[in-house]
């Protein structure tokens, strides 16, 4: 799952599908829909955090896709669970792994919704992760979002981060649907709002906007906005 919605969770309408149908349906009308690669914004801030002496340990992935961000933090020593609520997603994720020589206790992937897994009903257990990320974690259909997140930060363990990375301004070739899809997308500043963090437990990182090159859908260089939000438990 790559999604675009509000902290609450954004309808753009009442007949809105549900999501895991929508997601299925989105993944399954290709054979692949991410490059496979790692978010080079959510590298970047990984790399810097290790260079700085952070040490990898147990991660969490949320819409993780197809499982490019997840498979390179566990070749990098990271041990990760990756979570999308789209099984043919998961599929893929895992098959990329087993390719990558990884194993389930380096890289595992689970397909569920994830407002159920987050509140347990979905056998999560109550183990705090040391890192969790969640690249691009929007949707254009009803997901709760803001729930999901302030659950995934409550798994942070003590020195542990949270890592955001969001869209933070709409693509130069969106229009149309496309565009208004986008249109509710959150500053750095306003995510770091909508967490609403206790400060007396976390301490905000990186609040910011990078700018990434990319190649628009009809093969043109473009520029994009990525916010960045990290944040480090520190009680």
């Amino acid at each position: 799952m790559h999604t675009h919605s509000d902290p609450t969770g954004h309808a753009h309408g009442t007949s809105d599908p549900a999501p895991v149908d929508f997601w299925e349906e989105r993944y399954g009308s290709s054979e692949q829909v991410w490059s496979g690669w790692v978010n080079a914004t959510t590298a970047s801030v990984v790399t810097d955090l290790e260079a700085a002496g952070v040490v990898p340990g147990t991660a969490l992935d949320l819409g993780c896709g197809e499982g490019g961000d997840a498979i390179w933090l566990a070749q990098r020593g990271w041990r990760v669970t990756g979570l999308d609520i789209s099984p043919t997603a998961i599929g893929r994720a895992r098959d990329a792994a087993v390719a990558a020589g990884l194993d389930e206790d380096q890289a595992r992937f689970i397909a569920t919704d994830l407002s159920a897994w987050m509140t347990g009903a979905a056998g999560r257990g109550t183990d705090s992760v040391d890192l969790v990320t969640a690249s691009f974690f929007h949707s254009p259909v009803l997901l709760p979002r803001g729930e999901i997140l302030a659950a995934a930060a409550s798994l942070v363990a003590p020195s542990g981060h949270l890592l955001l990375v969001t869209h933070a301004a709409v693509p130069p070739w969106a229009t149309g649907e496309d565009a208004a899809h986008h249109a509710d997308l959150l500053s750095p500043a306003e995510e770091v709002e909508a967490l609403a963090l206790d400060p007396t437990e976390w301490e905000l990182l990186l609040v910011e906007t990078r700018t990434r090159q990319a190649t628009a859908p009809n093969g043109e260089p473009a520029v994009l906005d990525d916010g960045v939000v990290l944040a480090r438990r520190i009680a």
